[in-house]
């Protein structure tokens, strides 16, 4: 049994939906979590310390271990605040599940900047400068496991709705950040991966628990992405329904980049047009 006892975790965005699903269950393995949400409503604006208060109670009353904070993620500053909150209660941090996001929709053509930004906020910059002010701690452990969180929307055209490009951007800007820190942290013993989660929640407008799609199905990934049972890096683990399938980027063999890709050689691009269906044969991921 994976069990997390002395493990400190922050979980970004745990007041509602997966985020509380993550949080209840690392508690109840032993985690001491940190509950963080400030209780934006689904525009992305507005305040609720309760939301982040709720969850810890409930996870107090039931016997675990919890603390919230409801401060804005919407500076270095803020982020770093975060994490040295987590160090004075509990004097260490082992584990940091960057969920919080924010959905909403805005076509290319009538995209704001102060949207853009805010999309940039909660996907880009917060786990950017969360995981910056974690590393020191995690390294002086030579342990620690980082898991933040991509999208399906992003990452498969097919699955891409329109208005949906700031989400999108940063959902797969958290995959370029899990690749490099996954490289910095190797020799300190410091793992990064993703999830990529498909569950019913506000987001979707479902309030009660759904049938199927169900947060608590997607949990039981990240509990083993955050634990000493998880050996492996650079990972995204898709989640959906009770179904789990891990997938990475990983290059073809005998290539010796850059200067050699293995691959179609063309001069012009009308041979390019020639040779496309050669080209593009081989693009599943």
């Amino acid at each position: 049994m994976i069990i997390f006892n002395d493990k400190v975790a922050i979980i970004t965005g745990s007041g509602r939906g997966l985020g509380a699903a993550y949080a209840r269950l690392l508690a109840e393995r032993g985690a001491r979590v940190v509950i963080h949400d400030a209780g934006v409503n689904k525009e992305g604006t507005g305040f609720d310390p309760n939301v982040a208060a709720d969850v810890a109670h409930k996870i107090c009353e039931a016997g675990g271990v919890a603390i919230a904070s409801d401060v804005l993620l919407d500076s270095r500053d803020n982020c770093r605040s975060l994490v040295e909150m987590t160090l004075e209660k509990f004097d260490r941090l082992d584990i940091l599940i960057h969920n919080a996001g924010w959905v909403a929709y805005q076509s290319i053509q009538d995209l704001t900047p102060e949207f853009l930004q805010r999309a940039i906020n909660i996907n880009l910059e917060a786990p950017t400068w969360l995981a910056q002010a974690a590393f020191p701690i995690m390294k002086r452990q030579n342990y620690g496991r980082i898991v933040l969180t991509t999208s399906d929307r992003a990452i498969y055209q097919q699955y891409a709705l329109t208005g949906l490009a700031p989400y999108a951007m940063g959902k797969m800007a958290q995959i370029g950040l899990m690749n490099v820190l996954a490289v910095e942290g190797k020799e300190h013993g410091i793992l990064v991966n993703a999830i990529s989660p498909v569950a019913k929640t506000r987001m979707w407008n479902v309030q009660d628990e759904p049938e199927d799609l169900r947060p608590d199905q997607v949990a039981p990934g990240v509990l083993y992405l955050a634990s000493g049972e998880c050996r492996e890096s650079g990972f995204i683990l898709r989640a959906s329904n009770g179904q789990f399938t891990a997938v990475r980027w990983i290059e073809r063999d005998n290539v010796d980049y850059p200067l050699n890709l293995a691959a179609v050689e063309s001069s012009t691009a009308e041979d390019l047009a020639t040779r496309w269906q050669e080209i593009a044969a081989d693009v599943a991921f």
